[in-house]
């Protein structure tokens, strides 16, 4: 089964090896047919401390780092974030 890959934005960067992920999504609403945004906060582990706040980011789903972490960095801003732990990807 394929790991899943999100797109969102750096919205805290305070954590140690830890960022804050939000990630919006469009979805129709059943009677009124207009489309409304909904957002989630995905906790993404990045290694290296890169991401800052306002970053756009890619996370891949992973095995489980902690209690919330499931998550790791991939790519910020379009470059592609180096593997520091291979066994996380």
């Amino acid at each position: 089964m394929p790991k899943r890959v999100l797109t969102g934005r750096v919205v805290s960067d305070k954590m140690d090896k830890t960022v804050t992920v939000l990630v919006e999504r469009r979805v129709m609403h059943p009677l009124y047919k207009k489309f409304i945004r909904r957002s989630k906060k995905y906790a993404a582990h990045d290694e290296a401390n890169l991401c800052r706040e306002g970053d756009t980011v890619r996370i891949e789903e992973c095995r489980p780092i902690s209690k919330r972490k499931t998550w790791v960095v991939i790519e910020r801003n379009g470059e592609a974030v180096a593997p520091v732990l291979p066994e996380l990807r």
